[in-house]
């Protein structure tokens, strides 16, 4: 495959402003050429006015009946009328801004035009038309691809360029795929799959052209995804712990509350890991309110058991404080020395808590950033867990686990994540899931209502306060924004003080100082405060059992991830909770979402809709998450192929063959060349 990292110097009519243009697109070598497939086609395959769909595009071939009219509107516009016969019925087509066709269009000439098809008229609008027979020969009944360019590149002559990169190269494309897998699912050759995915003659041919190249795209991805957590596995020995079972049996079965089936099932897991000679690199997954923290005790105390330090990093000082203050009571009754570690602590508080850290006097250290920053040390570091992890960058998840010696890592987060997002961004993980919620944890009653009956919602608000429960009120902005007409916590603040009084509303955002912000919180848990006007910085981690109303104003501009996190902060205490959704929606995503969250409160059903609304790379970032930006395969449509090119890539590695049979030896070089540069993969 050596000429397809050529240069695309080298194709015939390329030349050096050319390929700077080409470059722009992220197209450097011939092969990248060759794989910068259509986004789609344009039909030329000829159709009859009874069979043409209605407002789709339609291609007809037919005799000029009459002279063409032209009219003159506006500054430099023109329209075109004339008859067509097509196959013994008269159809009317029209030109828009074409005036120079005018000449060329001759009564009783064959011509052939293609355009939008409006059934009820018989009247075709056209974008397309070829009136000389080469032009037709070469045109009519193709598939024409069409292109992403960019600036200085026609579509035309990205076409022509691709087309004689065929006909220059394309005999140095090699099949990479394995004879049995093509047998097996009776894929196309790979040098014609990328040839027709370009020139397909019909529907059905690209059709078998992109599903030969998904395949491929998917296997591969999949195949080094394997290979990296295998080898990771064989180069990074984990730490083997023994600790006292029936101490940390006799701690579980003194926590407040039994354990879920998934609960158990999820800590077995995690202790088998600690157990064996291969790193733990595992994500703990689990709707809202299911239980992980309880679980991380757990996975925590056996950690102590076993003589080693635990950390665990957080993304804000708010749920920092949540975790150590619902944890402490826990740990702190068996003799686990914790620790908090945060940005807002004052120098000497910072150096008191780093000494106790490095000379092993803390058990388990909780904190945010702060963790990772230079000057943290740890004695004995053998288990970190990173929660809410898709708040953190790779880079910032990575600085931790670099902490300790081949420390145990546990991700946790309470976004679940669909099934094929685990497999294609966490594929180098083992997943567990928290799959049931805590007996007697009552769905929360989700409401949608338009701003107009805003006072109904107040006096609603009212109601639950003077029955002695609290109520959220979550605002998308903080101060009132010109460019944007929407709710701000400020306005709303003064206004619901007003309308509660003498009820006591305190504000809560992410520009507030860290101390007043605790303040805040700190009031709203002792019920000082009954009502709290905030921002999404309550989103996740913060624990207010008396809360049962969570009112979140303009909610179609929230995610559907967003507004399920938010809706999770109420209903934690037991006994029935409601959120109430304010939003008059301009958009069918916007109506969409709010229908999602009032149909259903199952998380992880609410993250698939959200996938196949905002899509893959807006999920999670594809920066953050590490999500592939596929060439030609999507996530949503295409999961099945997904799940059998993993099992397939699996089954590959595990045969001894792979390492040693001549059939191989391009995927054996694929994954050399991707062990020595793994910088998109980290």
């Amino acid at each position: 495959m050596g000429d397809l990292q050529r240069k695309v110097n080298d194709i015939e009519g390329v030349g050096a402003k050319r390929a700077e243009e080409l470059a722009r697109l992220g197209i450097h070598s011939i092969g990248d050429l060759l794989a910068h497939y259509p986004y789609r086609y344009d039909d030329y395959r000829l159709s009859k006015p009874a069979e043409a769909v209605h407002e789709e595009k339609a291609t007809f071939r037919g005799v000029l009946y009459g002279e063409v009219s032209n009219r003159w509107y506006g500054k430099n516009k023109s329209r075109l009328t004339g008859r067509l016969e097509v196959e013994g019925v008269f159809i009317q087509v029209i030109w828009f801004n074409q005036a120079f066709l005018k000449t060329k269009l001759i009564p009783g000439k064959p011509i052939v035009v293609s355009g939008k098809w409006d059934a009820h008229r018989l009247q075709l609008t056209a974008d397309r038309t070829m009136i000389s027979p080469d032009e037709q020969e070469q045109q009519v009944g193709r598939l024409e691809p069409v292109y992403s360019v960019t600036e200085g590149l026609s579509v035309s002559w990205l076409r022509k360029t691709i087309y004689r990169a065929f006909v220059q190269f394309g005999k140095a494309i090699e099949e990479i795929l394995p004879h049995e897998l093509l047998k097996e699912y009776r894929l196309m050759p790979r040098s014609k799959a990328m040839y027709l995915l370009h020139f397909p003659k019909g529907k059905e041919e690209g059709r078998q052209a992109r599903r030969r190249m998904v395949y491929e795209e998917l296997f591969l991805y999949e195949l080094k995804l394997l290979w990296h957590r295998r080898r990771q596995k064989q180069e990074e020995q984990g730490i083997v712990r023994s600790f006292d079972r029936e101490k940390l049996q006799s701690f579980i079965d003194q926590l407040p509350f039994p354990l879920t089936i998934a609960q158990e099932r999820v800590v077995q897991e995690i202790l088998t890991d600690f157990s064996s000679h291969e790193r733990m690199n595992r994500l703990l997954q689990g709707d809202v309110g299911s239980g992980k923290t309880v679980v991380a005790a757990i996975c925590l105390y056996a950690n102590y058991l076993a003589g080693f330090q635990g950390a665990m990093m957080v993304p804000t000082e708010i749920l920092a404080e949540q975790h150590f203050r619902s944890l402490e009571p826990l740990l702190g009754a068996v003799g686990v020395r914790l620790i908090s570690l945060t940005g807002r602590m004052t120098a000497k508080e910072k150096r008191e808590a780093l000494g106790q850290a490095q000379m092993g006097l803390a058990d388990v250290v909780v904190g945010t950033h702060a963790l990772i920053q230079d000057g943290v040390e740890f004695r004995s570091l053998g288990f970190v867990i990173t929660d809410e992890q898709h708040r953190f960058g790779v880079k910032q998840r990575s600085l931790l686990r670099e902490k300790g010696e081949a420390p145990d890592v546990l991700y946790m987060t309470a976004t679940p994540i669909p099934r094929t997002l685990a497999i294609s961004a966490y594929g180098d993980m083992d997943v567990s899931t928290i799959d049931e919620l805590p007996a007697g944890r009552l769905p929360v009653e989700t409401y949608w209502v338009k701003s107009g009956v805003w006072e109904r919602v107040v006096e609603f608000i009212r109601k639950q306060c003077v029955s002695g429960r609290q109520a959220y009120v979550i605002c998308p902005l903080i101060e009132e924004s010109e460019k944007m007409d929407l709710a701000n916590a400020y306005s709303v603040f003064e206004s619901i003080t007003q309308e509660l009084a003498p009820i006591r509303v305190g504000l809560l955002h992410g520009k507030m100082p860290s101390g007043e912000k605790d303040e805040v919180m700190k009031s709203f848990e002792a019920n000082e405060v009954q009502v709290l006007i905030s921002t999404t910085v309550v989103e996740v981690g913060v624990n207010v059992p008396n809360a049962s109303v969570m009112v979140i104003y303009d909610a179609d501009r929230f995610g559907l991830a967003q507004l399920h996190q938010l809706r999770g902060r109420v209903g934690r205490g037991g006994g029935a909770a409601t959120c109430i959704l304010v939003a008059d929606p301009r958009s069918e995503t916007g109506v969409e979402r709010m229908r999602v969250m009032t149909e259903t409160t199952d998380g992880f059903e609410i993250a698939r809709r959200d996938l196949e609304l905002r899509g893959p790379g807006d999920y999670f970032g594809v920066k953050q998450s590490g999500i592939p930006d596929f060439k030609i395969a999507d996530l949503i449509t295409d999961f099945k192929v997904l799940e059998v090119a993993r099992a397939d890539a699996t089954r590959l590695l595990n045969q001894e063959a792979f390492y040693e049979a001549p059939a191989y030896t391009w995927l054996r070089g694929y994954l050399d060349r991707f062990e020595k540069n793994q910088a998109n993969f980290d």
